[in-house]
């Protein structure tokens, strides 16, 4: 059995099941951020490059594009966004048993 604390057993974490864990975390951040980030960044490149084309230097102007885009990404990429992190939680919560092991 393993060590104890205050007459309770604790159960031990490997350093290796927490590198895995954070490494799967990472990797369903970035699955879900990037169509985000994505259409931000392509939104706000293609106003910079027609503010620079006609020299309008409104800083509010790349605002509502960014703001419109970002909204139709979430409204395509939502129910996708949903199931993937419903499914990481379900797959996070199925794998406790086998990381205290």
């Amino acid at each position: 059995m393993g060590p104890s604390f205050f007459g309770l057993s604790v159960l031990e974490v490997t350093d290796t099941a927490i590198l895995h864990l954070a490494m799967q975390v990472i990797q369903v951040c970035l699955k879900l951020s990037m169509p985000i980030l994505a259409t931000a960044l392509a939104i706000g490149f293609t106003v910079s490059l027609f503010q620079s084309m006609t020299q309008i230097q409104e800083v509010t102007l790349s605002f509502v594009p960014k703001v419109l885009g970002v909204s139709a990404v979430l409204l395509a990429s939502g129910n996708w966004m949903l199931h993937t992190m419903i499914a990481f939680t379900q797959q996070l919560f199925a794998q406790i048993p086998d990381l205290l092991k």
